[in-house]
């Protein structure tokens, strides 16, 4: 790439943001960028209610999303603690024992927002009048209610799914639709229902605290959850098919996925536009259609977003001078690369290997 490309690409005034994709890559790098002044988002408090033999599937799948979502926001957006019905720990389907933040009879409701009940293939699901009433009293508070696997099946006997949809594993359906014929049982993996959710199994039970973030965050702290939690998903069923290089590449267009991966390739020495032309065989103007369409950016930009992106996570994850990093990305020198990366982090380089390393 030119001396001169480089100058109208990378030498903009003033704070930059990321354009393209790769935000999603970045966002728990960026909570620097955020004024003091600014409101610090709202923190709601979870309680997970484990029963006996809980799938401890279900329960990690759906604690990884909200523990990754505090990774991407500059102030914690969740709380969450463990509960027993009773003791100071619960076997989980795996023979593992989980320590407990405490008994269901104890928990304080006074700033809880959502109670969910974990279940799992072997729990117990014909509770003792008191766990019922004391889900029920529990309900009284404005909250969000869900189960994980089978935990719907408690909620239902409690009668706090009457008039709501929910889902529950199949082979507890039989018995809910028998017992509870109020509840409107659908047969999908997750089921959100007003402040009623539900995941029938393990995979659904994130796919479920992602909507559920989706819907309180917005989309992109869902995507940058994805990022991290989803790069090894298997396409089509195809162990040995390699990871994409961007989450949701495999839908883009060849000559723009070639383009990417090209891009991805030359990091150190960054080709030019022209130069990308020439081995993807298109035009120049057809690849500033692609990227416009598809990555809402320009191709400059988005290399740029991709060096830089690369220099943050050598930077944060290797012990390499920063000039060498700076090299090894495609900047000039130090002096060029610390500009570029305050201009998109907010901070330096060097405080940001000192402060940011997670």
């Amino acid at each position: 790439m030119s001396n001169g490309e480089q100058s109208k690409t990378e030498q903009a005034s003033g704070n930059r943001h990321f354009n393209s994709r790769l935000r999603h890559s970045n966002q728990a790098y960026l909570r620097s960028r955020l004024s003091d002044s600014e409101h610090p988002p709202i923190s709601r408090r979870i309680a997970f209610v484990l029963l006996e033999h809980f799938s401890m599937m279900a329960f990690t799948g759906a604690v990884d999303t909200i523990v990754t979502a505090n990774l991407l926001s500059r102030a914690p957006l969740y709380r969450f603690q463990a509960y027993s019905l009773e003791g100071a720990s619960v076997l989980s389907d795996l023979g593992i024992n989980i320590s407990v933040d405490g008994e269901l009879k104890a928990l304080d409701a006074s700033d809880l927002d959502m109670l969910i009940v974990c279940g799992g293939y072997r729990s117990n699901l014909t509770p003792q009048r008191p766990v019922l009433e004391r889900l029920r009293a529990l309900a009284w508070h404005t909250l969000t209610i869900g189960g994980l696997w089978n935990g719907s099946y408690l909620l239902a006997q409690a009668g706090l799914l009457d008039g709501y949809a929910c889902t529950v594993h199949p082979d507890s359906r039989a018995g809910l639709e028998e017992s509870c014929p109020r509840v409107k049982l659908l047969p999908q993996p997750f089921v959100i229902d007003r402040d009623r959710i539900s995941s029938a199994g393990a995979n659904s039970a994130m796919a479920m605290m992602l909507a559920m973030i989706r819907h309180q965050h917005g989309d992109d702290v869902v995507r940058g959850i994805e990022e991290i939690l989803a790069c090894d998903r298997i396409a089509d069923d195809i162990p040995d098919r390699p990871m994409p290089i961007l989450d949701g590449s495999a839908a883009l267009p060849d000559a723009l996925r070639a383009i990417l991966k090209l891009m991805e390739s030359n990091i150190e020495e960054p080709l030019g536009i022209d130069d990308l032309a020439h081995y993807a065989q298109i035009s120049r103007r057809q690849i500033d259609r692609l990227f416009h369409r598809h990555m809402k950016t320009t191709p400059s930009r988005y290399y740029l977003e991709l060096r830089i992106t690369r220099a943050r996570r050598l930077l944060l994850q290797t012990n390499a001078p920063i000039t060498s990093v700076a090299i090894a990305c495609g900047f000039t020198g130090a002096p060029h690369f610390s500009r570029s990366y305050r201009d998109f982090f907010g901070v330096s380089p060097s405080k940001a290997r000192s402060t940011q390393r997670l």
